[in-house]
C-alpha cells in the first residue's frame, strides 16, 4: 500500500473535489469553495517527492525536478485518481482529483485538444486535454512573469509581459473550434449559459498552489476569444508596494469615500488589495468587498471579511451595496463604480458613516471629481458636488511605467481632500485643484508630474518613458530639464 493512499482515502471519506499538496503550505482538501486543512504541518518538496516515489510512472521519474506540469493516472485502493504535478521554480504542487468509481484509471481520454508548443505532454486520463492545455499556458504565464494571456481564434496564444504583447514560441495558431474548446473547458456552467445569452462573461479561475486568474470571454468576427489576468495568490503588502504613509492614513479613516483610479491594467486592484490587507492586519472591523469577479482572496486576520462576487453571490453592484447597509459593515469595497446608481449609493454609504473604497478609470486625481459629477443629470450636479465635497477623502491615481531594469513600477498621484480642496469641489472649481496639490506636498499630496520626476531621479525610469505618461508633455520636459535630464530629440 502506497503511503499516499491514506490521504487519498480522506478525499473519498469527505467527498472532496481534490487533495492539494503545495510545498510550504498545509495539505488541504478542496470541497467546493471551501479549503479544509488535513494536517497542521506544512508540506515540503522532499515530502511530496517521497509520496510520489511510490506511485510515479517510470517515464516521469526524472521529470518532476524540471519546471512544468505532468499528469498521470493512479488506481488507489479507494478508487481511481488523476494526479497532477506542477513544478514552478522551487515550488512543487501535487493535486489528486478523484474519478468516478466505475471509471478505470486507465480509461480513454477525450479527443485531443491543441497541444501547447514547448510544454510537456499530458497524460491520457483525468481532466480533458483542453483543460490541461489551458492550465499549462497558465503555468507558463506565471513562470515567465506575464500579466495577461490572450487567446483569439485564428491566432497563436499571446502574452503581455512587462506591458508588451509577445507571442508564445513557436507561434502556432489555434482554430476557432480549438479556442472554443480551450475556453469552455474551464468555464463554469452558469457562466456558459450567460455567455450564450450575452456573448460576454467574466469569472475567476484558480489553479491551486499557482495563482488565481480573472477571466473574460468574448465573441468577435473570428469566433470566441478570452483574456486572462494573473491574480497572485500572495497579496502584496503595503510595504511590498512601497505605499507612502499618506495612502495608509486613508486606511485609518472611519468614514468617507476613497477612490483608486487609473487606466485598465495599471494595478488598481493590487493597490486596493494592499490597503485592505493593511486594515485586515491592524483593525478588528467588518469589511465587505463587492467584485466582478473576486480577485485577491483575503484570509481572516484581525478583520472579518465577506467577499461577494457579481453574478455568483449578488445580481449587481447596486444591489449588493444596498444590501451591505443592512450587513453591519465598517468598510465597503466596490470593485468598480461603473454606473450612476452605483456611484449614488456609494456616496450615500460614505455619508452614513462607512468607509467606502472604489475604482474609476480616470487618468488624474482632479479629473476623477469631474467624472463622478458628470455622471449625474445637470439638475442634480450641484447637490452631488456638495455631497462629494463632504464625503470624498482621497484619490489615488496610478500609472505603470517600464523600469530600466525590466518589469514595471507605479507612479502614484495622491490627492487628499483638505478644507481648501473641499471648497473647490463644492464651488465647481476643480481646475484649481492641481495648484492646491503643489502647495500641499507637506501634507502628503503628490502630483503625477512629481511622481514621474521622482522615478527618473531615482534612476528607475528612463526620462522618455516618464514623459510618455505625463499629462502636459511640454511642461514636463521643462521640469526634467530643470532637474538636469535632457530628452533626446525624436
Amino acid at each position: 500500500m502506497a503511503r499516499i493512499d491514506r490521504l487519498l482515502q480522506a478525499v473519498h471519506s469527505y467527498r472532496a473535489d481534490a487533495l492539494i499538496m503545495t510545498s510550504g503550505e498545509k495539505v488541504i482538501l478542496a470541497l467546493g469553495s471551501e479549503r479544509r486543512s488535513v494536517s497542521p504541518q506544512v508540506a515540503s518538496v522532499e515530502q511530496i517527492k517521497d509520496l510520489l516515489g511510490d506511485i510515479l510512472p517510470a517515464d516521469l521519474a526524472g521529470k518532476i525536478d524540471g519546471e512544468g506540469k505532468h499528469e498521470f493516472a493512479y488506481a488507489a485502493p479507494c478508487g481511481p485518481f488523476t494526479m497532477s504535478v506542477v513544478r514552478l521554480g522551487g515550488s512543487l504542487r501535487l493535486q489528486a482529483i478523484p474519478r468516478p468509481k466505475g471509471e478505470s484509471a486507465t480509461a480513454e481520454a477525450e479527443p485531443p485538444a491543441p497541444a501547447v508548443p514547448g510544454e510537456g505532454s499530458a497524460a491520457p486520463a483525468g481532466p480533458s486535454k483542453a483543460a490541461l492545455t489551458i492550465e499549462s499556458l497558465f503555468v507558463k504565464m506565471v513562470k515567465d512573469e506575464c500579466s495577461d494571456l490572450h487567446l483569439t481564434s485564428g491566432h497563436p496564444p499571446l502574452f503581455r509581459r512587462h506591458g508588451e504583447i509577445v507571442p508564445l514560441e513557436p507561434a502556432v495558431a489555434f482554430s476557432p473550434g480549438q479556442v472554443a474548446e480551450l475556453l469552455l473547458s474551464i468555464t463554469p456552467e452558469a457562466k456558459r449559459d450567460q455567455f450564450e445569452r450575452t456573448h460576454d462573461v467574466d469569472f475567476s479561475h484558480e489553479v491551486a498552489g499557482l495563482a488565481r486568474f480573472r477571466c473574460n470571454l468574448f465573441l468577435d468576427r473570428q469566433g470566441m476569444g478570452g483574456v486572462f489576468r494573473v491574480i497572485p495568490t500572495k497579496i502584496a503588502t503595503a510595504e511590498d508596494l512601497g505605499l507612502p504613509s499618506s495612502i495608509l492614513q486613508l486606511c485609518e479613516l472611519h468614514k468617507g469615500l476613497v477612490v483608486v483610479t487609473g487606466p485598465t491594467g495599471s494595478g488598481k486592484s493590487t493597490t486596493l488589495a494592499a490597503m485592505v490587507d493593511h486594515i485586515n492586519r491592524n483593525h478588528p472591523v467588518h469589511i465587505i468587498t463587492i467584485e466582478d469577479p473576486i480577485e485577491f482572496v483575503h484570509p481572516p486576520r484581525k478583520a472579518l471579511i465577506n467577499q461577494r462576487e457579481i453574478g455568483s453571490h449578488t445580481l449587481g453592484f447596486k444591489d449588493a451595496l444596498r444590501a451591505a447597509l443592512r450587513e453591519d459593515p465598517d468598510i465597503v469595497l466596490v470593485g468598480e463604480m461603473r454606473d450612476l446608481e452605483t456611484v449614488a449609493i456609494a456616496l450615500e454609504t460614505a455619508e452614513t458613516g462607512h468607509l467606502v473604497f472604489g475604482t474609476l478609470h480616470t487618468n488624474t486625481a482632479p479629473s476623477t471629481v469631474d467624472r463622478i459629477v458628470d455622471q449625474f443629470p445637470a439638475d442634480r450636479q450641484n447637490q452631488v458636488r456638495i455631497m462629494l465635497s463632504e464625503s470624498l477623502k482621497g484619490v489615488v491615481t496610478q500609472i505603470l511605467c517600464k523600469k530600466k531594469t525590466g518589469g514595471r513600477v507605479a507612479a502614484l498621484e495622491i490627492l487628499l481632500v483638505t478644507p481648501a480642496v473641499s471648497n473647490l469641489i463644492r464651488e465647481g472649481k476643480t481646475f484649481q485643484i492641481p495648484s492646491i496639490m503643489q502647495t500641499g506636498r507637506g501634507a502628503g499630496m503628490v502630483t503625477l508630474s512629481d511622481a514621474l520626476v521622482d522615478l527618473v531621479k531615482r534612476g528607475m525610469v528612463d526620462p522618455a518613458e516618464a514623459c510618455s505618461h505625463a499629462v502636459n508633455k511640454a511642461d514636463f520636459k521643462s521640469v526634467l530639464e530643470r532637474h538636469g535630464f535632457k530628452l533626446q530629440a525624436a
